[in-house]
């Protein structure tokens, strides 16, 4: 049979559907409805079991979904029943922020090694990880299984270091440099902006100030 094609949009919010049912289950939640599920997330029950039934729908109507085998299955839908080994270019402020994020290991997201440019951070450890130069970085890639690259550099190093990554096997990339890139399409990757996520902070505290003045 052939692969039904997900949108993009229901793939952006299956974590999110993640993160809410873990919640339920951190509170002994065994079963909840669409309904109930859709007050939480704020989208509508419809949308919920129309973006479930893409996967098998894995509830019954009546029933309502299992919490716990819900959120199992989301999570292997997700691929976080395995392992990924990942490391991090940058080891500056946001680098090493997410380094000390211990919630990726939860996630099944195994930092490896950690790399800058800066001689002065070579061989500080983070979490017991030290900094490595980049000068070891090609034969470090040889001997370790890493499949996800994570960007906090400049962006004007970001597509070389990136060119340089998927040819020594990884094969995704997590980029926070303020460019995108474009990669090979057998390579996936994710731009983050954070920039662009606080204009449209920006953007949607502008338009409630302007609604909030019209109703006075």
């Amino acid at each position: 049979m052939e692969e039904r094609e997900i949108s993009q949009a229901v793939i952006r919010r299956l974590p999110r559907y993640y993160r809410y049912l873990g919640e339920l289950l951190e509170h002994d939640v065994e079963r909840i409805s669409s309904n109930d599920l859709s007050k939480r997330m704020k989208v509508t029950a419809s949308q919920i079991r129309q973006d479930l039934n893409n996967f098998g729908g894995f509830g019954q109507q009546g029933y309502g979904y299992n919490v716990k085998y819900l959120y199992t299955e989301i999570g292997k839908i997700l691929g976080l029943d395995v392992k990924h080994n990942i490391i991090i270019i940058g080891a500056g402020n946001l680098g090493q922020a997410l380094a000390n994020y211990e919630a990726f290991e939860s996630r099944g997201f195994l930092l490896k090694g950690i790399f800058d440019v800066n001689p002065k951070l070579t061989g500080i450890s983070v979490r017991g990880i030290p900094i490595r130069t980049m000068e070891d970085l090609v034969d470090f890639l040889k001997v370790n299984e890493i499949e996800i690259g994570v960007l906090t550099i400049p962006k004007e190093y970001a597509v070389e270091v990136a060119g340089l990554l998927t040819a020594n096997g990884v094969k995704a990339i997590w980029n926070f440099a303020h460019i995108d890139l474009n990669l090979p399409p057998n390579i996936v990757v994710e731009n983050v902006h954070l920039s662009e996520s606080l204009m449209r902070l920006s953007y949607n505290i502008t338009r409630c100030n302007a609604e909030q003045k019209n109703e006075k």
